[in-house]
């Protein structure tokens, strides 16, 4: 079975990041370890998805219909440090990461993380109250719709302390 464990530390807990960006979680072994695994929980399907092993030679094993361009793995301190990269982010990248060691026999989970990707980010909420938004908000959404692609990558006003 599965057995969440504080021995595996993973940072950040939640992270949020746009579609074609690319994300790294890491994950602190406090084990030893033949080297680490990394799932994905799928929510809609109720199941862990095996994604990538990679053994303490650094060897990767990827799990079915996993790219190896989007998924890969790298090794910090030896040994006791992994970090999952996720490249070309796409909405159904979504979902809880967890690394994972093998202990006679059981796979103990770490800590999770929660990865969102959105097309968009939300704008950052301030305290200020909602009368005084539409304005700003409509010649935002003017200007995205025309500039398009470039102004998303640059990060419009308020945007950037998400990322």
């Amino acid at each position: 079975g599965f057995y969440s464990t504080l021995l595996l530390t993973q940072t950040p807990e939640h992270t949020l990041t746009q579609t074609n960006n690319k994300t790294e979680i890491l994950c602190e072994l406090k084990k030893e370890h033949t080297g680490v695994y990394w799932y994905r929980w799928n929510q809609e399907r109720q199941c862990f998805e095996f994604l990538v092993f990679f053994n303490t030679l650094g060897k990767a094993t990827y799990g079915t219909n996993v790219s190896q361009e989007k998924f890969s793995v790298r090794e910090g301190r030896p040994h006791s440090s992994y970090s999952l990269h996720v490249s070309h982010l796409h909405p159904s990248d979504s979902g809880t990461y967890y690394c994972s060691v093998s202990q006679s026999s059981q796979l103990l989970l770490g800590t999770g993380t929660q990865l969102r990707v959105v097309d968009a980010l939300p704008p950052k909420t301030t305290q200020t109250p909602v009368s005084k938004k539409p304005v700003p908000r409509t010649t935002k959404s003017k200007a995205a719709s025309r500039e398009g692609m470039a102004l998303s990558q640059l990060g419009l006003p308020g945007k950037r302390a998400l990322l």
